[in-house]
């Protein structure tokens, strides 16, 4: 199976995550128009000038999962994260380099569910979707589009 983008989602701060079918991506800033983007996330001032506020990822399989375990129905835009996957362990590219499209990324590390996301979404998460998610630094600016396929 080849890796895959699934979705994208953008977020404003207290507003829902949003679909869309591509975005733009700044290198060393974030996903355009997305609430850490702008510097106004939960953690932005904690995160401020860290590479690894600029783009998470979380597996289709795992929210799938989580969903089936639960019995729940969770969104892939639910958990907030900016771009779902599908057919990579995220795992697997914390400090590796990555492309998507033409952008290229720095897999930096584990993305946790916290007890902000819990408290908002489902309390379930935090045990169940943990160690699944990715932070990682945008290394080059461009485009993406779901669809597009995850390359090492």
């Amino acid at each position: 199976m080849t890796a895959r983008i699934m979705a994208i989602y953008i977020a404003q701060r207290g507003a829902a995550a949003t679909l869309h079918p591509s975005a733009q991506l700044e290198a060393g800033k974030g996903v355009v128009g997305d609430r850490y983007y702008d510097g106004e996330g939960t953690f932005s001032k904690q995160l401020a000038g860290n590479r690894k506020s600029e783009v998470t990822f979380i597996a289709a399989e795992e929210i799938d999962a989580f969903n089936a375990a639960q019995h729940e129905a969770l969104g892939y835009g639910d958990v907030r994260r900016n771009i779902v996957t599908r057919g990579v362990q995220l795992q697997d590219l914390i400090g590796r380099e990555f492309s998507i499209g033409p952008v290229k990324f720095l897999g930096i590390e584990r993305c946790e569910p916290c007890a902000h996301l819990a408290a908002t979404v489902n309390p379930k998460v935090l045990p169940h979707l943990a160690h699944t998610g990715l932070r990682a630094a945008i290394l080059s600016s461009g485009a993406i589009e779901v669809g597009y396929e995850v390359s090492l």
